[in-house]
């Protein structure tokens, strides 16, 4: 079974994370000390100014992090086959591969998160169960244009992103339709248009840096494909303005065969989420017929047993009859005490009588 090592991005992050790494790996942090001009594991571990949650800070630390989860990892088990960041995870998903050193790659880190924190008023929020052309019609309808959709982290959850007053807007327009909408924990619009200054900087940032050829399969944000030596430059400045294909790139390497996900770094947010992207690639099962579920149900299920209603709230029920097919296409059951047929699909069996 091949293995894919995943590295967790902003909104991630938590005080305290990293614990005791820090003891683990002293040198590589006081190499980051020397770097960023500050304690990386104070940051991480007391935050005393609360400065964990400002990308300027919050993307080197987990950086750091990130970095120490996989060195930590690799002294236990063998390398992975495959690797993949979601957004600036992505560094160490490079780092991880060879494409630079530790040290290059917290530098990037460092000057990524100080050039996307010049883009000022911006938020994002998770929004669930609205596929993307809904989302953008309903934005749009709503004359909220300068919302773009920034992360397509499952199925069913897709980030948007933008100016916070257009963000809280759209708040009350999905509270409304009482459609989960989750504000994460991040200090700017990511991935959005409001970052191509940041992108431009970046990639002008990058011309001066050695990439070199990768080791081992990373997945881009960007193109949900495998990077090439000759895009790396291109794939990460153009991943800061735009959407990150979380969901699309896990399913390409899902598509590779069986493939085992474990999360570097802070926190479980990647591995829920390729669950619910492994949920929703597994076929559904097939729909029976109302005779074969009429069979089905009397071969397990004999007069007497006892159910409750998906459909009506109530004390627990039994069947007084054997389940037939009525009109010729509905499989139900006859009630007792209630005097009536239920569908057989509007019921929870509760225990044999």
């Amino acid at each position: 079974m091949r293995t894919t090592f995943m590295f967790p991005g902003q909104g991630s992050q938590t005080k305290g994370m990293g614990g005791p790494l820090f003891d683990e790996f002293q040198e590589l942090v006081a190499t980051a000390d020397d770097i960023l001009g500050y304690s990386v594991r104070e940051l991480c571990l007391q935050d005393p100014r609360g400065e964990l949650g400002q990308t300027q800070f919050t993307q080197p630390a987990l950086y750091v992090v990130n970095a120490m989860g996989c060195l930590h990892r690799l002294r236990r088990g063998p390398a992975p086959d495959a690797l993949i960041g979601h957004s600036v995870g992505e560094l160490n998903a490079l780092l991880a591969a060879g494409v630079f050193s530790f040290e290059t790659g917290l530098r990037l880190a460092q000057q990524r998160g100080l050039l996307m924190s010049q883009a000022q008023g911006g938020a994002m929020a998770a929004v669930m169960n609205v596929p993307a052309e809904e989302l953008r019609r309903l934005l749009r309808d709503h004359g909220l244009d300068g919302i773009d959709l920034a992360n397509f982290n499952t199925p069913d959850q897709i980030v948007i992103s933008g100016r916070s007053e257009d963000i809280q807007q759209a708040r009350a327009i999905f509270a409304a339709r009482q459609t989960p909408f989750v504000p994460l924990n991040t200090s700017g619009a990511f991935h959005s248009r409001y970052m191509r200054p940041a992108q431009e900087r970046f990639d002008a940032l990058l011309a001066g840096v050695e990439l070199l050829a990768p080791r081992i399969t990373v997945i881009s944000n960007y193109t949900a494909r495998p990077y090439g030596h000759g895009d790396i430059r291109a794939n990460l400045a153009h991943q800061l303005a735009n959407p990150v294909k979380w969901s699309e790139g896990i399913e390409y390497l899902m598509g590779l065969g069986e493939m085992t996900f474990e999360e570097m770094g802070a926190g479980k947010t990647l591995t829920h989420m390729v669950a619910k992207i492994a949920k929703a690639r597994r076929p559904a099962a097939p729909r029976l017929s109302a005779d074969e579920s009429v069979q089905r149900w009397n071969a397990k299920h004999g007069v007497g047993t006892k159910v409750r209603s998906h459909v009506i709230k109530g004390p627990v029920l039994e069947t007084k009859t054997k389940a037939v097919v009525l009109f010729g296409h509905r499989a139900a059951v006859y009630l007792q005490d209630y005097n009536g047929y239920f569908a057989l699909d509007e019921l929870t069996v509760v225990a044999e009588s």
